[in-house]
């Protein structure tokens, strides 16, 4: 049952590339390279709070550039189902974890275009739910993804 905002945003997002709306997907594409292009916002939902916006656009941004089905977890498990684990991946991992939210755009374009090469699905609505709660005074987004990469590096 889809039953928020956040929820039916990510299915338009799923519709979009079930649809192979190869225009609204490079739209999308275009906000990890520069300013969000205005015609992105006809994919928002329509009574979508001005503080959600940023995140919202973040995330199709980052979907259309690997709109792949199957991910479960969040980007810490994702990270962690990388086959091979080298000390780049750890330490681009890292940065992406101590990174300001200023410069989440940049670390996340990164992050997913590695996740897009060695085809690892993402969870689009848990990474939704984790950008719009990154800069919590707790940093519980950053230690979660934390905890899940390495528990999923002992269990291999």
């Amino acid at each position: 049952m889809i039953d928020s905002w956040k929820d039916r945003f990510i299915e338009s997002l799923r519709d979009l590339r079930r649809r192979e709306d190869r225009g609204a997907l490079a739209t999308l594409r275009r906000g990890l390279r520069q300013e969000v292009p205005y015609e992105a916002y006809r994919y928002l939902p329509a009574d979508l709070k001005p503080w959600d916006e940023d995140a919202a656009l973040l995330v199709a941004s980052l979907f259309a550039l690997h709109p792949g089905e199957g991910g479960s977890g969040n980007l810490g498990a994702a990270f962690g189902k990388i086959p091979e684990r080298s000390d780049s991946t750890q330490r681009r991992f890292m940065a992406l974890l101590n990174c300001h939210g200023e410069d989440l755009r940049n670390h996340l374009r990164q992050a997913v275009s590695l996740l897009k090469s060695k085809e690892v699905p993402i969870d689009w609505c848990q990474l939704l739910e984790d950008v719009l709660h990154w800069d919590h005074p707790d940093h519980y987004v950053q230690k979660n993804w934390a905890k899940r990469y390495w528990t999923k590096q002992k269990e291999d």
